[in-house]
């Protein structure tokens, strides 16, 4: 009978030994960052007046401001707030605080991935943290298409775990410290960091036509002509630009398709306008032929009056007083026409 020892597989049990052992100074080391960080946040604590006004030199920067804020339509609604990139700025000018987004698990067989978000106020001991499944889909106008490349992969699990991370962030940051930093973002689109209103205009209507957005469109939007747009209008487009470049919305949904025709032709009240004018003579001329036919009648010839010739003058006088009757008929206003025809 063989003995059982001659089959243990010491080669993988010594694996195992090593693998653990790597895992423990793992484990080790990012305890000690962590203390070493708790450590030097209560002793080099924030200072408040410092914080705020790095946030307020930060967002008077128009590269700041520019992607402060995202866009995207759900629904017949259109959903906006805070960017990430807003978020990790004032992470940074609040400072001590430390954040991160991990994949904890990647399951190819049924294509998701583990994910966590977190945020820490390390000085004050606030943490917010989410753990959450991000499916390797992309949805598309046609349909949800499954992910299989790394790169894909990759960008789809970013791209929603920005959005978690950037809640974990703002659950740590004080409510008026970002009220603030948002007031001071409209702020700097409002003005455009000094740059002319006018030339902010031309800008954006050189940059939404390279994507084939008019200026039709545009107005539209905003309800109002481009020559009575202000700052704010210019800002609230340079979002939607913003947005359409990074993909979150598309220019499809955000502008109506153009209604304005390229030959549209005579308006509507003009064309109005021109058919009373015509059937003004008409009726004049409808008028004039009973009163013709009666003072015929009048002269008591039983023998049907013989028709003048083209030339005679009698077919003259008659063509000229038809002609003076239809330039002095009845005005346009008495008309009888059904209330409500323009």
């Amino acid at each position: 009978m063989t003995h059982p020892d001659r089959y243990q597989p010491t080669e993988a049990v010594a694996r195992q030994s090593i693998t653990s052992q790597a895992t423990i100074v793992e484990q080790s080391r990012a305890v000690a960052e962590v203390q070493a960080a708790v450590l030097v946040a209560q002793q080099r604590p924030r200072n408040r007046a410092a914080a705020v006004q790095e946030m307020r030199d930060a967002t008077a920067q128009m590269s700041v401001a520019s992607r402060a804020y995202f866009r995207y339509n759900r629904g017949d609604g259109v959903v906006t707030g805070v960017s990430i990139h807003l978020a990790r700025e004032l992470a940074r000018c609040w400072g001590n605080v430390d954040y991160g987004l991990k994949e904890l698990r990647r399951d190819d067989t049924k294509g998701e991935s583990e994910m966590l978000a977190h945020a820490w106020d390390m000085q004050t001991n606030a943490r917010a943290s989410t753990t959450f499944i991000v499916p390797h889909i992309r949805d598309t106008k046609k349909g949800p298409r499954q992910l299989t490349e790394t790169r894909d992969i990759y960008e789809n699990n970013a791209n929603n775990g920005a959005r978690r991370l950037r809640e974990m962030i703002l659950a740590v940051l004080p409510a008026w410290f970002v009220q603030e930093a948002q007031a001071n973002c409209d702020a700097t689109l409002e003005n455009g960091g000094g740059k002319p209103l006018a030339g902010r205009i031309a800008d954006a209507l050189r940059l939404f036509e390279e994507i084939g957005v008019s200026t039709q469109q545009l107005e539209a939007k905003l309800g109002r002509s481009s020559s009575t747009w202000n700052g704010h209008d210019v800002g609230q487009l340079g979002v939607i630009y913003s947005s359409i470049k990074r993909g979150e919305t598309s220019a499809a949904d955000e502008f109506d398709p153009t209604t304005v025709e390229p030959d549209a032709g005579v308006p509507a009240a003009d064309i109005t306008s021109t058919g009373r004018k015509k059937r003004a003579p008409r009726r004049a001329a409808t008028q004039a032929k009973p009163d013709e036919e009666k003072t015929d009648g009048a002269e008591g010839t039983s023998e049907p009056a013989t028709p003048p010739e083209i030339g005679s003058a009698t077919n003259a006088d008659r063509i000229t007083g038809l002609s003076a009757d239809s330039l002095t008929g009845p005005p346009t206003g008495a008309i009888d026409e059904p209330a409500g025809s323009e």
